[in-house]
Formats: structure tokens, C-alpha cells, sequence
């Protein structure tokens, strides 16, 4: 590697690090103030807050590394503009090729640091926290467990039990829900048991009485039953109790979805493979985005009056980029055999660089020639 491209490529680090750590802060600061609201009035400690916010850092630093390197490849090359650098070093014979190959190499650096994420981190971080949170879930279902207390786990439904035997066994269970505001139901047994369940937590009650008040109709319903399966999971947030994350996959599995897969995630084989191909491909966003910066600023050329032209043209190319992806991404879900255009964001960015860096191998492309006259033409 020569020295210039070297020296670049350090700039571009450097710059890229101390970004993406600025991004990771604000994205990591946003998510873990909700997440803390809602774990401190659960009741839970500050170590699983501290544990479930390190589980989500990969999924945040996936976002952040892609812009994080446009605004490197954007800082490096005005600030080398700024100093006369790529001036000088363009006097030397360098083209905007050539000047390009830091920035390439660069691309590589950050695709690979993409990809650790996206297929191996993320899927594993992913699957750690539904573990967590399925804990979480069956920890604040002991919390009803309550004996000789009213609890309020949500604000539609109070639970009771007088008793709760050394077995296991709970004894005169009150439950009053009100989920729907014309009427509200009431739940009472003699004893009951709480089973767990794939789908949840479950509680099984033994002779027991259900009542039903209309508010409109001022009508009681009553039912007298022998066992009733009562679900403990809409106690709860709804929030902790999902179904096997998709994201918590490995890229292969999603690539060859199995049966037990499309079971577990409640997808599609084409929405698993879909996501699977997405993986792929922003990995590749993380190779466009510095080099879409870099060819925007560098088909400027030098200007006195600094490159802020350029710099808005940039940002506009990332955001025509997240049309590409969306709209790649829409095309692709709405017809199974057009699964290609999930990559239409990472060509188009390939493209639009290739297009950008000919044009400034050639300054006067846009600039209208002077006019030639014949020998014989009056000045």
C-alpha cells in the first residue's frame, strides 16, 4: 500500500471510530432510557437493565457503522481538500481512480465489520436477549404469586389469591378485568394451578365461577365451571413475551428456511429468505456509503470557498440511497422472483460513485466549450 493511501486510510479510521462511538452513545442513550422506565416499574434490578441495553449494542452499532462512514469518507476528504492535499497530490498524476483506493480499502474494512454483525453478532445477541426476556417474563409471573395481596399488573386487571400451599397449589383466586369498556368479568375458584406452557404461562382454575356485568344492559351473566384455562400472559407486557425472533437466526438458516423455522417465526419460507439476502446486502451499504461520499466531494474539484455544495449533494445521495433500499425491498416482498432488487441500494451506490469519479477525471464535462472560428470568419 503507498504511503498516501496509508496515511489516508488512517484519517478515515480514526475519524470513523470516534464517530461511530458518538452515533453508538446517542442511539444506545435513547433506547436505554424507555428500556430503563419500563424495567425499573417492573421491578427489576439495575444489573438486568445493564444486561438487556450490552445485549441490544450490536443491533445499534449495525445501524450507526454505515453512516458513520460516510461522514468519515465526507470529514477526511474536505478537510484534505480544505489543505490543498488532494490538490497536490492529484499535480503528482493521481486520478480520482486512483485517489479512490484508500477509500476502497476502507469500504472492505467496514463491509467485513458489517457482516461480523450481521451474521454472526447480532443473530446471537438477538437470541441471548429473547432468552432474557422470556426469564424476565416467567420472573414477573412469580411476582402474582402474591398471597393475601391485591395486585394490579396492569390497569384493566386486579389479581388476588388468600393462600398459596407449600405444593404449589393456590386457594380462592380472585381475578376482575375490565379490558373491555362495556363490560367487566370477574373470576373466582376454589383452587388453582399455574402451568407452564409453550405459549405461556397458563393457570388452571379449579370450581370456580365466572361473571359477566354489561354496563349498557345492566345485565349479570354468571357460569359455573368445573376447570378454566385462564392465560397469566395477559398480565403481563406484552412486550416480554414473543415468539422466536427472526433476527435471532443465523443467515443460513434464513437462506434454507426449515419447517420448524417458518413454525417458530410465524413467516414465510420467501420472508425468511428475504431477510436473509437483506443481511447481505447491508453489509454491502457499508461499503457504498464512504465511497458515495468521497466521489460527491471529489467531483467538485477545489474551491476556495469550500465544498458545502458538495456536502448537500452527498447527503442527498444518501437519502436517493435509503429510497433505493426501500423501494428495492418493497419490489422484492411483492413478488418473490424479483428477490434481486434487495441489492438495488448497494449497485445504485456503486453506480452513482463510478459515474461521479468519470466525471471528475474530466473537469470540463459540464462546462460549455468556447466557441472555434474558421480562417476566414469576421472577429
Amino acid at each position: 500500500m503507498a504511503r498516501f493511501d496509508r496515511y489516508m486510510l488512517s484519517q478515515l479510521l480514526v475519524l470513523f471510530g470516534f464517530f461511530s462511538l458518538i452515533l453508538v452513545v446517542i442511539y444506545w442513550i435513547n433506547r436505554a432510557v424507555r428500556l430503563f422506565d419500563r424495567l425499573i416499574a417492573d421491578g427489576q434490578s439495575a444489573w438486568v437493565f445493564l444486561e438487556l441495553t450490552s445485549l441490544s449494542l450490536p443491533s445499534v452499532i449495525r445501524i450507526v457503522l454505515p453512516l458513520s462512514a460516510f461522514v468519515a469518507a465526507v470529514y477526511v476528504t474536505n478537510r484534505m481538500s480544505s489543505d490543498s492535499e488532494l490538490t497536490v497530490v492529484q499535480a503528482t498524476g493521481y486520478s480520482p481512480f486512483r485517489l479512490a483506493r484508500p477509500i476502497i480499502y476502507f469500504g472492505l474494512i467496514v463491509a467485513a465489520l458489517m457482516s461480523v454483525l450481521t451474521h454472526i453478532l447480532v443473530p446471537l445477541s438477538t437470541e441471548q436477549l429473547t432468552s432474557r426476556q422470556s426469564e424476565i417474563s416467567q420472573t414477573m409471573t412469580a411476582r402474582l404469586l402474591t398471597p393475601g395481596e391485591f395486585l394490579t399488573p396492569s390497569d384493566d386487571v386486579t389479581f388476588y389469591i388468600r393462600e398459596l400451599t407449600p405444593s404449589g397449589e393456590m386457594l380462592d383466586i380472585f381475578i376482575s378485568e375490565s379490558t373491555d369498556p362495556t363490560r367487566r368479568t370477574t373470576y373466582t375458584a376454589a383452587r388453582a394451578y399455574l402451568v407452564r406452557t409453550e405459549n405461556g404461562p397458563q393457570l388452571v382454575m379449579i370450581d370456580g365461577l365466572t361473571q359477566t356485568l354489561d354496563h349498557e344492559t345492566n345485565r349479570l351473566l354468571t357460569t359455573g365451571f368445573a376447570d378454566f384455562v385462564y392465560d397469566v400472559g395477559a398480565l403481563m407486557n406484552d412486550e416480554f413475551v414473543r415468539r422466536v425472533s427472526v433476527n435471532g437466526l443465523s443467515t443460513l438458516a434464513l437462506l434454507r428456511p426449515s419447517a420448524a423455522a417458518i413454525a417458530a417465526t410465524n413467516k414465510t419460507g420467501y420472508e425468511l429468505k428475504l431477510r436473509g439476502h437483506d443481511r447481505i446486502a447491508q453489509a454491502a451499504l457499508g461499503f457504498v456509503a464512504g465511497l458515495v461520499g468521497f466521489s460527491a466531494l471529489v467531483v467538485g474539484g477545489f474551491s476556495r470557498f469550500g465544498l458545502w455544495r458538495n456536502i448537500l449533494f452527498a447527503v442527498g445521495l444518501v437519502i436517493l440511497l435509503k429510497i433505493l433500499e426501500s423501494t428495492g425491498t418493497s419490489i422484492a416482498r411483492a413478488n418473490p422472483a424479483l428477490w434481486p432488487f434487495v441489492y438495488l441500494a448497494g449497485i445504485g451506490g456503486v453506480v452513482i460513485s463510478a459515474i461521479l469519479l468519470h466525471i471528475a477525471a474530466r473537469p470540463y464535462f459540464f462546462k460549455r466549450r468556447p466557441k472555434t472560428y474558421s480562417q476566414g470568419a469576421r472577429i
